[in-house]
């Protein structure tokens, strides 16, 4: 009897892997491709630039009083937004505007001679060179006049952050809520007016220079973000204290004006202490308590 084979379906061939089945230059091309392609994205995160400060800027005018501090000391920010003669002065967001470091050299480091006021400014320039840029402020005269200041008397508010201690004054002076300052005094609101006279005290807000006059130079410079707009300064004293500056200056705003002084001294802190005081002429009854500010300012003992 014979047996026929019955008929299917032939055999499968071995699988086999697919890279093999590959040529080997397809291969060395596919990896050609790969490398090339993060090649270009290392290249891309290479190129781009890594802040703002990489990217090249033409000549800049003189910036604002508002410097931007170093070495920043919670809660006062480098410029509050608000005005201190007003009826409330608030922490500004990270300096009010886009802020400005300043180089720390000294302007005679830099061998350059002093701008004039209204001088653009090219990238590079100095904190001083910024002030003496800034058509608000003139140069402070060689002979500026000195005044008598009295032995302080009375009781004093002391500011152990910033290590000093000054006057209280007596009414109708109130202390008021500090922030963003140490200690804060005011006088009543004026009729009529959200201005009114404001004195207080807080660590150097902006940066410290070799000489306490230069310093107390700057930081006159910076209350004027604490001033109605268009705000200009005059001189009337400059002289110095014990462990420091003081500057009493007129501030000039549209018809109005202000009687100010800063007062900066070493209370042996991290940073300078620095009092500010400033009476608009709403209140000029008042304008003798700047004299009484800038006599009784010390350093905590």
């Amino acid at each position: 009897m014979t047996t026929v084979a019955r008929s299917g379906p032939p055999a499968s061939p071995p699988k086999r892997s697919r890279i093999g089945d590959l040529r080997m230059r397809d291969v060395y091309r596919g990896l050609a491709v790969v490398a090339a392609a993060a090649a270009v994205a290392a290249g891309v995160v290479f190129v781009l630039p890594s802040g703002p400060d990489e990217v090249a800027a033409g000549p800049i005018a003189a910036p604002p009083a508002h410097a931007s501090s170093s070495g920043a000391t919670p809660p006062l920010q480098e410029t509050p937004t608000s005005s201190v003669l007003g009826t409330t002065a608030a922490p500004s967001d990270a300096a009010t505007a886009p802020s400005t470091t300043l180089t720390p050299s000294p302007l005679a480091a830099t061998g350059r001679p002093a701008p004039t006021p209204g001088t653009t400014l090219a990238p590079g320039y100095t904190a001083m060179e910024a002030l003496y840029a800034d058509a608000r402020l003139p140069r402070l005269p060689a002979k500026t006049r000195r005044v008598a200041l009295k032995a302080p008397a009375g009781r004093t508010v002391k500011d152990r952050r910033s290590g000093v201690a000054v006057p209280r004054l007596a009414k109708p002076w109130k202390t008021y809520g500090p922030a963003p300052f140490t200690t804060r005094q005011v006088l009543p609101q004026a009729r009529g007016t959200r201005l009114r006279g404001m004195f207080v005290t807080c660590p150097l807000p902006i940066e410290e220079q070799k000489a306490p006059r230069d310093s107390a130079l700057l930081a006159a410079r910076w209350t004027l973000n604490h001033h109605p707009k268009g705000a200009t300064i005059t001189w009337l004293a400059s002289q110095p204290v014990r462990k420091g500056w003081m500057l009493m200056y007129r501030v000039t705003y549209g018809k109005h004006s202000s009687r100010a002084a800063v007062v900066v001294l070493d209370g042996g802190m991290p940073k300078p202490a620095l009092a500010f005081v400033s009476v608009p002429d709403t209140q000029r009854k008042r304008w003798a308590d700047v004299t009484r500010v800038i006599s009784g300012v010390r350093v905590l003992g």
